[in-house]
């Protein structure tokens, strides 16, 4: 069996180590807070908007993890 380090390919870095995860948490913690009312809102809209922000943000994020550990990728 080949060693990783012969093979010239890196293996992927742990989620919470890359600044993709990093920026996908930021955007759920203030979709998060928008939600849940912590900050006056104007309008339902704008909470149901925050609600939108941070489930997105957590799909998009695990997608892209999904894509780059799939085999063959």
């Amino acid at each position: 069996m080949a060693s990783v380090k012969s093979s010239g390919v890196e293996p992927p870095k742990p989620g919470w180590r890359t600044t993709e995860f990093w920026l996908s948490f930021a955007a759920v913690a203030v979709g998060t807070v928008i939600a849940s009312g912590a900050l006056p809102a104007e309008s339902v809209w704008e909470r149901i908007a925050g609600l939108a922000v941070a489930g997105l943000s957590a799909l998009g994020y695990t997608g892209a993890r999904l894509a780059l550990k799939k085999p063959g990728a």
